[in-house]
């Protein structure tokens, strides 16, 4: 009796599909493009995230020679400089050992993730051999 009872279910869950709409799969070339702009938006951001690194680390580069640079005309020309020299003076070069120094650590951890980028780029390209980026219209 139970098995009568889910025979009409199954046939009744059945034919109801029958009668409304059938499964339809997409085309071919609509998957294609679906892929096509996934894979794209994960490359733009690829690119977004390796262009802003690579700003940070240039304008970072010009700051920490300009530290240098400033940190070095402060150190004066004499052999015994540092025997002599003020308090201000002193504090001064801190300063600018302490900022060279975090900038120096942050253009280490700069380059390490520009690299790591990169990488996970070129695995992205190897992955998908067939994505072309598109073309930027002049």
């Amino acid at each position: 009796m139970f098995q009568l009872f889910l025979r009409a279910r199954a046939h009744n869950l059945l034919s109801r599909g029958r009668s409304e709409e059938r499964f339809k799969a997409r085309s071919a070339e609509r998957d294609a493009e679906t892929d096509h702009t996934r894979i794209g938006s994960i490359m733009a951001a690829i690119d977004a995230a390796i262009q802003e690194a690579e700003k940070e680390q240039a304008g970072l580069n010009r700051r920490v020679d300009d530290a240098l640079a400033r940190a070095s005309v402060t150190f004066g020309n004499g052999t015994d400089e540092y025997l002599e020299r003020e308090a201000l003076d002193n504090y001064h070069q801190d300063l600018f050992a302490a900022d060279i120094s975090n900038g120096q650590r942050r253009l280490k951890e700069l380059a390490s993730t520009i690299s790591h980028l990169k990488f996970v780029k070129a695995a992205m390209l190897t992955r998908f051999p067939d994505f072309r980026p598109p073309q930027l219209s002049s």
